[in-house]
């Protein structure tokens, strides 16, 4: 079985693509960044570090690379059973056109072998956001093709991978916590499903997306904005704050509400599952700074994601929602002249005020009694 991932980054290496190669996948990745690609051709291994309660080094093998940019990328999709990818939001759109080539090469050669597609990313339902990429790029005759013989599958993703520690000089090394999950939804394959150890098959797969970005995603954030304002550098630093870690596990409270309300949860399971993210966040082993959690404001803002999309499911539930409004409200506090998001953010809320910029971003409705909270919220962190 043959699978191409998009993506050499560590996320790409030190969770998907080594599920994949521990599956038994021959695995090739796809990156732009020709250091880890000559390197992954040159050694066909790497090594990835799992920490927990102790650290083990694992080796991944069977893998190889091919640059992104080139026609072999285009080759491997014509021939692959599988292709994932754990890009980020913006990057899928520019490789739609690389897939969309590499159906049509499949279709021209009559390989009607199922293949499947699997966007791994950080965001709501991001193999159909792919799958409307890519069709944008086909012919009705090769969409024909698409819908009898390529499944595009959604999935949820969830392992903490922090950038390379310092000093690490070596390009393929990457550092990885134990926990990890990755579910996909099992009605969107065409053939078979792959067995993947680590994979989880779902036909319920929004309870579990929602389940991560309001408990992951929702803490992980607030952590990073709670830390920003208390000076702390490192998100371990931040949940080790007594007051940081009660504001942390209140937001994930209220927004677990929702969850529980709207799937039906176990009300005990999902405290469970709380716990274990906070343990997660406080992980000696993984030092990821507060400043890199909180990049990219507006999109962390926008009315599907971790903070707004849960706040509305209050809304929606009649159930509490302070801490939500205190972590929107941390969110403009946020300055980082290195991110273009956090500059915009801060660009508009000078000239426009709170309640008009939230609303923009969040497409809440600005006179209401929801946004003049948020705002008591945020004179308040001042």
């Amino acid at each position: 079985m043959k699978a191409l991932h998009f993506g050499a980054g560590n996320i790409g290496r030190g969770f998907i693509g080594k599920l994949l190669a521990d599956a038994g996948f021959d695995v090739t990745f796809a990156d732009v960044n020709e250091t880890v690609v000559n390197a992954l051709i040159e050694r066909k291994e790497y090594p990835v570090k799992i920490v927990g309660e102790e650290c083990v080094v694992e080796i991944v093998k069977n893998v190889t690379a091919v640059n992104s940019s080139t026609d072999a990328v285009i080759d491997c999709i014509a021939e692959a059973d599988l292709v994932t990818t754990a890009v980020g939001p913006t990057v899928l759109k520019i490789i739609s056109k690389s897939i969309a080539q590499g159906i049509e090469k499949r279709a021209a050669a009559g390989n009607t072998t199922p293949l499947n597609i699997i966007a791994a990313e950080n965001m709501v339902r991001g193999t159909s956001q792919l799958k409307e990429a890519v069709l944008e790029h086909l012919s009705d005759e090769t969409k024909a093709f698409v819908e009898d013989h390529v499944g595009f599958v959604d999935s949820a993703v969830d392992r903490i991978v922090p950038p390379a520690e310092a000093g690490e000089t070596d390009p393929l090394a990457v550092t990885v916590e134990t926990f990890s999950e990755w579910i996909v939804d099992k009605t969107q394959f065409k053939g078979n499903i792959p067995n993947i150890p680590g994979m989880e098959c779902t036909d319920n797969l929004m309870a579990f997306v929602e389940r991560k970005l309001f408990t992951l995603n929702t803490g992980h954030l607030v952590t990073a904005y709670f830390g920003v304002l208390a000076g702390h550098e490192t998100v371990k630093d931040a949940i080790e704050d007594e007051k940081i870690r009660a504001q942390v596990k209140a937001t994930m409270e209220e927004s677990g509400a929702v969850l529980i309300k709207r799937y039906d949860f176990d009300p005990e399971a999902h405290a469970a599952y709380i716990q274990k993210i906070l343990d997660r966040f406080a992980n000696p082993y993984l030092r990821d700074e507060v400043d890199r959690v909180g990049r990219q404001p507006i999109r962390k803002l926008s009315p599907q994601d971790r903070l707004v999309k849960p706040l509305n499911g209050t809304l929606e539930y009649g159930l509490p929602n302070q801490h939500l409004l205190e972590g929107i409200a941390a969110a403009f506090h946020y300055k980082n002249d290195d991110d273009p998001q956090a500059v915009e953010l801060q660009a508009m809320f000078q000239e426009k005020g709170f309640a008009e910029t939230l609303a923009h971003y969040s497409e809440l409705d600005k006179d209401s009694e929801v946004v003049k909270l948020a705002e008591d919220a945020y004179l308040k962190l001042k």
